[in-house]
């Protein structure tokens, strides 16, 4: 039955990051120490890693570097704790692994004893991309029999309900890189339509194979150094990495009755479509700024409210360029030379795709917490395609106070995809960190 009247919160939250991070306290001062977590391939994959780097020197092709944002435990797994079998393990996918985990450690900040939620109506949405796990199905090996369930893409979300019992609706949507933001939309939708009155959702991404970093070479998206540059007047593309945030959340009054710690408040949040635009992963900034717009409606705000914003901010030079001029007509125009702040995290850990606003979002709460907004790295020179002076966004190029208004912040948080889809949210946390 639809509820009305009973805001959506988050009570809890945990996430795995690159540069070993896996801990709320870890994340903030690896951004508040302005710190680029970006390594070397790794080498436990069995990737032909000096293969790869070699052949993007080809011509047609864009030079590969020997960095990306990868997840330091992604080969780390204890099955028994989950109550499954070794040989299987290998079997699934990393992603269904580090998603399993950090919903447990989500449910464990909320006060919520994972053991507790069998049999109950809890939902679980989790964006995710299949990213070349596994081998070929057709091939007889030791694993077959258990790659079926280990590598298709829904048994993500179907591996977490199966392993905590939860009777609520399960789904992994696939978005592509706006997939873990589209579907906390999703979530807030099931919750307000009384669908379950707790979900788990948030987005995973790790790499099963190096392919991505292939594509976009071919492309020319790729940094042209190896680093990310959100915004920046030397953005030259991307750098691929790896991640996980997961978000328990509730309706207010449900916390309320079960002492669950009140993070933040969705206020709204939404999802549309590029539609058809120059090409098939090329951005439209009409519907970015339609989609700000109709979130600030339904979110009851004005866009000089909004302290923070959360961009997508990929550092390719079409990318960027399309989102600071949807970001500029929606929040900078109404007030010239103080608009929010804006930056990504992408700087820092580079783009996990599906992981992405997640990742963007526990940026949001963590920075909250400590009143700041942290600098966003590589803005020595901000990009030339706004006035940033006359549009009214401000780049975070420093750790910059956050104070409350009225008790609380409010914060943008945006995630665009490859396949055209675009996701943007809006929260407000208060003052304190609970309530």
């Amino acid at each position: 039955m639809p509820v009305s009247g009973d805001p959506v919160v988050i009570a809890g939250m945990a996430l795995e990051a690159p540069g070993g991070i896996d801990t709320l306290d870890a994340y903030w001062a690896m951004l508040a120490e302005e710190r680029e977590v970006l390594g070397p391939f790794p080498t436990d994959r069995g990737w032909a890693v000096r293969d790869l780097l070699d052949g993007s020197r080809r011509e047609g092709f864009k030079r590969i570097h020997d960095r990306g944002g990868f997840l330091a435990g992604a080969a780390h797994f204890d099955p028994e704790f989950f109550g499954i079998s070794p040989r299987e393990a290998v079997a699934i996918d990393p992603q269904q692994r580090v998603a399993l985990r950090v919903a447990w450690r989500a449910l464990e900040n909320a006060g919520i004893n994972p053991d507790t939620l069998a049999g109950r109506e809890v939902g679980c949405y989790v964006g995710a991309s299949y990213l070349g796990y596994g081998g070929d199905l057709a091939e007889f090996t030791a694993y077959s029999g258990h790659l079926l369930t280990g590598t298709t893409l829904g048994a993500i979300s179907g591996r977490i309900a199966y392993v905590l019992g939860l009777g609520g609706p399960a789904l992994t949507i696939d978005a592509s890189c706006t997939g873990g933001l589209a579907a906390l939309h999703v979530a807030v939708s099931a919750l307000r339509a009384g669908d379950c009155d707790v979900a788990l959702t948030g987005g995973v991404c790790v790499l099963g194979s190096p392919g991505y970093f292939v594509e976009f070479s071919s492309q020319h998206a790729l940094s042209d150094d190896g680093h990310c540059r959100p915004y920046s007047a030397h953005a030259s593309g991307t750098v691929w990495a790896e991640g996980a945030a997961m978000f328990v959340l509730t309706r207010r009054s449900v916390a309320q009755r079960e002492g669950y710690p009140v993070l933040a408040e969705i206020l709204a949040s939404g999802v549309n479509s590029d539609g058809r635009t120059k090409g098939m992963t090329a951005p439209s900034g009409d519907a970015q700024a339609r989609l700000f717009r109709r979130t600030l409606d339904l979110a009851g705000v004005r866009p000089d409210q909004i302290g923070m914003i959360e961009g997508h901010g990929t550092g390719t030079r079409l990318g960027d360029r399309t989102e600071l001029h949807s970001l500029a007509t929606t929040y900078g125009a109404t007030r010239p030379g103080s608009g929010g702040v804006l930056g990504s995290v992408k700087s820092n850990i580079g783009h996990a795709q599906a992981a992405a606003g997640p990742l963007g979002l526990a940026k949001v709460l963590v920075a909250a917490e400590h009143a700041a907004i942290p600098r966003s790295l590589h803005t020595d020179q901000p990009s030339r395609e706004i006035d940033w002076e006359t549009q009214g966004l401000t780049l975070a190029t420093k750790l910059t106070r956050w104070p409350a208004v009225d008790g609380r912040r409010l914060a943008a948080v945006s995630a665009f995809g490859m396949s055209g889809a675009n996701a943007h949210a809006i929260v407000a946390v208060p003052d304190g960190g609970t309530s």
